[in-house]
């Protein structure tokens, strides 16, 4: 074994969680400071992974050790380990570094068997009692160690409370929990094969070597994988003396939160049972008390046990998540721990703790984790109803919606036009069911991923939304979807929960957001801190308002394509696209070019002279136009009933124009920028729109300086060209208006010859900004959607990749990209404006990467914002732990 494995409680230390878990660190610092602890030892997590190096045996000495341990424990509490007359039963809990509530397993009553029952009986007086606890330890070890169903015990269980007649677990007698204990062993002895171990010192192997197990049972890995806990921490094994809270009615256990977990209010929170041990409290056999009643019940345990929790708090500076045990009338402290709260609660928590001047604002914002405050900003299901889901997909944009069921784009947007609450449910959405997004209250698909257009769209609206639920068969034609033998048609109600990717039947209550004065305090305080600038993604004037409500300092992102997809547009667009000369191309651009002005007005009134970054035409014009599998179809409609010829020459000429568009890799062909050099007309109109549209803002007396931004440029001469053109077009609008005006022009990097040629590029680009989203794929050659649906999900569990790249930004690969491309664009233009705009602009780990590589800005949905306001100031904070007297 190397270095020491086993420490007692008194020779551990609060910082060293890592060594010692986080239960074993509060263990050892509650005994350090003197608070009622039985005594116990810590063996460490390093000893859990040397377990499993070695094929989950122990390493050399490690029961050396134990021995050793165990009889500095039988000293200190007078009791033997297995002797018959007085004798010590251990407790033996996990304990990861990082908190992990109910993921691993738990172990009571240890050392107890046939011999030591009768001694406990007789050294208690109480055999009820000792056969109560007798009973527990078979069950919970036979559960834990040997595999065995909890049921099977409680089916027993019930069966002697219904042939007596009673109700609650303390109601049976002793001589009834006598055969209980029988008929436990009995069936372990019979779906086993193996007689429960009599030996103390076995169980109490057999029981570590459980405990340790437990780091890699399905909940546990899975809760790492949830909250991105790494699989080589390890948990550590704590042993300590048991006391008992089942000894009688001056016994109970409990677990008290110092403040209101869901509220946050600074009240005494929690439960308590007479006469029970722990598990009792979290089983709902039996109603547990609010912690008040033990006033009244034990009061000279509850005065005692109000004073330890606000020396606990007042200790960690955080609301604690304390169990406790009073054995006849003495109170005992079994954990301390920083308590798991609501959004809501973290952010009152943290910023009481400040008024209250536990703790300082940097500690304040570090309390409060960024995922959190999304949940504040979208209706919630009330966590008190009772539901019960049918398929649970990917949460992609938080929120609770219910609606009658749509499948198609269209019937959303009649529907939802005449005031009727849908769900729009799909495979997959596409940018032509934009109209029928924007009209749903939610969206649910089948396919895609975190980053897929559903996905995308749905969070830079604040719209709930479910993608990945693969339980789902839909059935388009049939206006069907089925899951499991359950089939829900079109109109019926269902309810989605974009929080955590449920889908329920029917209407369920729901609680409304609301923003807390707390809530923007802490924002506040981030925004004093934070040198990382916060911009917003955002297409619509709505979405720029909300954008600003939010505290967003700009536009990072105004796609313009997204405006070509309203429904009074897209017969223009598609007019255009089907032009066969360049004059035809400008006729319909002219209509458009009013649209895109009102737009951009809009937009740039509701930034209040804040920047505003519009991206020019991007994708692909095949984009725009009918599916050709949904061209085939409707061709073969109208030929079917008779349509007139210019009808089936109209849907013709639209299959030709869909054919002759198609591309083998759409992603890498006929878009960004190329769509501008090969059709400058596009391009002409769109910057005519825009200036125009700040001539208007300026007349008006706002003050404004539009940035223009070219997408998918890979080479300087593709911005030389399109930059020429550009102030041309800028000049123009100058000497027709009268009004003179500034502008920037710049460039998205998306592609890795950009980032290697960024000091050429920045000789014609006055800004760059990073889109991680095209980026990514161009850099790991991976196609997002076919990724996500493929292999991403076996890379991430088979730890081939330790984060989904269109999730948290590839710092190693992506990331030297934009370090390089900053560096070398500012080796040319000193000052140059570098941000990003991909999704990862929302992303608390890449918000921190932006941080440290002295990016100007991100850019994220609206309702995002807040999150990256957070998580900005907490990177400025976190370097400036790394880097005492920075100010950077």
């Amino acid at each position: 074994m190397t270095g020491k494995g086993i420490y007692l409680f008194e020779e551990g230390r609060a910082e060293w969680r890592g060594l010692l878990g986080g239960k074993g660190a509060n263990l050892a610092e509650m005994t350090r400071i003197g608070l009622p602890v039985p005594p116990g030892f810590t063996i460490t997590t390093a000893v859990c992974n040397e377990y499993n190096a070695l094929g989950r045996r122990f390493p050399t000495g490690l029961e050396d050790d134990l021995d050793r341990s165990l009889g500095q424990l039988e000293r200190k509490t007078g009791k033997v380990f297995g002797r018959r007359e007085n004798p010590l039963l251990v407790s033996v809990r996990s304990g990861a570094a990082i908190s992990m509530p109910g993921m691993m397993d738990t172990i009571l009553n240890l050392g107890l068997n046939d011999e030591t029952v009768e001694g406990l009986s007789a050294n208690t007086g109480n055999p009820r009692f000792a056969y109560d606890s007798y009973r527990r330890f078979i069950q919970m070890f036979g559960n834990v160690v040997l595999h065995l169903e909890h049921r099977r015990f409680e089916q027993i269980l019930e069966q002697h409370k219904e042939k007596i007649g009673v109700q609650y677990d303390q109601e049976i007698p002793a001589t009834v929990l006598r055969q209980v204990v029988q008929d436990y062993l009995a069936l372990i002895l019979r779906d086993t094969g193996y007689a429960f171990p009599q030996a103390p010192r076995e169980q109490l192997i057999m029981a570590i070597r459980a405990v340790f197990d437990s780091w890699d049972n399905p909940r546990a890995v899975l809760y790492r994988q949830i909250h991105k806990i790494p699989d080589n921490l390890g948990t550590a094994v704590n042993v300590q003396s048991m006391v008992f809270g089942n000894m009688g009615n001056d016994s109970g256990t409990g677990v008290v939160f110092t403040r209101n977990p869901s509220t946050g209010e600074k009240v005494l929170y929690g439960e308590y049972l007479t006469n029970a041990q722990g598990e009792d409290v979290v089983a709902g056999l039996r109603t547990p008390l609010p912690v008040a009643k033990l006033k009244e019940d034990l009061p000279e345990a509850y005065h005692h046990l109000v004073r330890v929790t606000e020396l606990l708090e007042e200790h960690y500076g955080d609301m604690q998540d304390i169990e406790f045990t009073v054995e006849k009338g003495r109170l005992f402290m079994l954990q301390t721990r920083n308590g798991k709260r609501s959004a809501a609660a973290a952010v009152k928590i943290a910023v009481d703790l400040v008024e209250e001047g536990k703790i300082s604002k940097e500690a304040a914002l570090l309390r409060v984790e960024p995922e959190q405050v999304v949940q504040l900003l979208h209706r919630g299901i009330d966590p008190s109803s009772q539901t019960q889901a049918i398929a649970t997909g990917l949460p992609a944009s938080p929120g609770a919606a219910t609606g009658g069921i749509v499948f198609d784009a269209d019937e959303a947007e009649s529907k939802g036009g005449h005031g009727e609450k849908v769900i729009l449910v799909r495979p997959e959405t596409a940018p032509d069911d934009m109209h029928g997004i924007v009209a749903a209250r939610g969206i649910l698909t089948s396919r895609g991923g975190m980053t897929c257009h559903a996905a995308i769209v749905a969070r830079g609206m604040g719209k709930p939304c479910v993608v990945g639920c693969e339980a789902l068969r839909i059935d388009l034609e049939g206006k069907t979807v089925t899951v499991g033998t359950l089939v829900l048609r079109e109109g019926d109600i269902i309810t989605i929960d974009g929080a955590t990717g449920r889908v329920i039947p029917g209407d369920v209550p729901k609680v409304e957001p609301r923003l807390s004065p707390e809530f923007r305090t802490l924002l506040t305080w981030a925004d004093g801190i934070r040198s990382l600038g916060v911009r917003a993604n955002a297409d619509t004037p709505e979405d720029a308002a909300k954008a600003r409500e939010l505290g967003a300092e700009g536009i990072g992102l105004c796609r313009t394509e997204h405006m070509f997809m309203a429904q009074d547009r897209l017969p223009v667009v598609q007019e255009m696209i089907m032009a066969e000369t360049s004059e035809e191309r400008k006729g319909a651009l002219s209509r458009l070019l009013p649209m895109q002005q009102g737009d951009f007005e809009g937009i740039f009134r509701a930034m209040q002279g804040f920047p505003v970054t519009i991206r020019l035409l991007d994708p692909p014009l095949h984009e725009f136009l009918p599916d050709r599998e949904e061209l085939l179809e409707e061709l073969a409609n109208l030929r079917g009933r008779g349509a007139s010829a210019a009808q089936i020459k109209e849907k013709e000429d639209l299959l030709r124009k869909a054919r002759s568009l198609a591309e083998a890799n759409p992603m890498l062909g006929f878009r960004g920028c190329r769509l501008g050099l090969v059709y400058p007309e596009i391009y002409e109109m769109q910057v005519r729109a825009i200036f125009q549209a700040a001539v208007r803002l300026l007349q008006e007396g706002t003050s404004l300086v539009p940035e223009v931004m070219l997408p998918l440029v890979g080479h300087v001469n593709e911005l030389k060209v399109l930059k020429e053109r550009i102030i041309r077009v800028a000049e123009e609008v100058m000497a027709e208006t009268g009004q003179r005006f500034h502008y920037l022009i710049g460039t998205m990097i998306e592609v890795p010859r950009a980032a290697l040629t960024a000091g050429e590029i920045a000789r014609e680009a006055e800004f760059f900004s990073f889109g991680t989203n095209d980026l990514t794929q161009t850099t790991f050659g991976f196609s997002r959607d076919d990724a996500e649906a493929r292999f991403l999900h076996h890379y991430l569990h088979e730890k081939i990749l330790p984060e989904n790249p269109f999730m948290v930004l590839d710092g190693e690969g992506v990331g030297q990209l934009i370090r390089m491309a900053t560096g070398s664009g500012r080796q040319t233009r000193p000052g140059l404006k570098v941000g990003i705009c991909g999704e990862h602009g929302g992303d608390p780990q890449s918000i921190a990467f932006c941080h440290d590589s002295e990016l100007n800005y991100v850019s994220a949905s609206p309702y995002r914002v807040p999150i990256a306001r957070l998580a900005a100031a907490q990177a400025r904070i976190r370097e400036r732990e790394r880097k005492p007297g920075s100010n950077s």
